[in-house]
């Protein structure tokens, strides 16, 4: 993949190091948490998450981050709710360069009362840590 083609496919979606759970949240007027310091992915971007709880989203977007930073390549890093029984695995292919950034494809599978869906990404690694997804 040429280096051009893939950076000039960058998102604004970028999924940082996940904070302590109480860092992820700051409660709005209405006493809800959203979930702030972690923006897009593969699962928010592609509307895969758009059904999940605060807590299953958190657990999800922490998967993501630990397949992509740490996961040995096709190393599946799994979150579960066990209170709606949904659960989700995360896969990270063999990182690759492009320029200075560190790239790895993968994918997201979310299993819900016996169904199961999945989204495939890439995302790249930027310098402080975070990684920015591709289209």
């Amino acid at each position: 993949m040429l280096s051009a083609i893939a950076l000039s496919g960058c998102a604004a979606g970028v999924l940082g190091a996940p904070p302590e759970p109480n860092a992820l949240t700051q409660p709005d007027a209405a006493g809800q948490q959203p979930i702030s310091g972690i923006v897009g992915a593969g699962l928010l971007m592609s509307g895969l998450g758009d059904d999940l709880s605060r807590s299953e989203k958190i657990a999800a977007l922490a998967a993501e981050y630990k397949a992509l930073e740490t996961g040995m390549a096709g190393e599946a890093v799994t979150w579960r709710d066990e209170k709606s029984g949904r659960a989700g695995t995360v896969i990270a292919a063999q990182p690759y360069r492009v320029g200075s950034q560190d790239c790895r494809p993968f994918t997201h599978m979310i299993e819900d009362n016996g169904q199961s869906r999945s989204v495939r990404g890439t995302a790249c690694r930027n310098q402080d840590g975070s990684w920015t997804l591709l289209n």
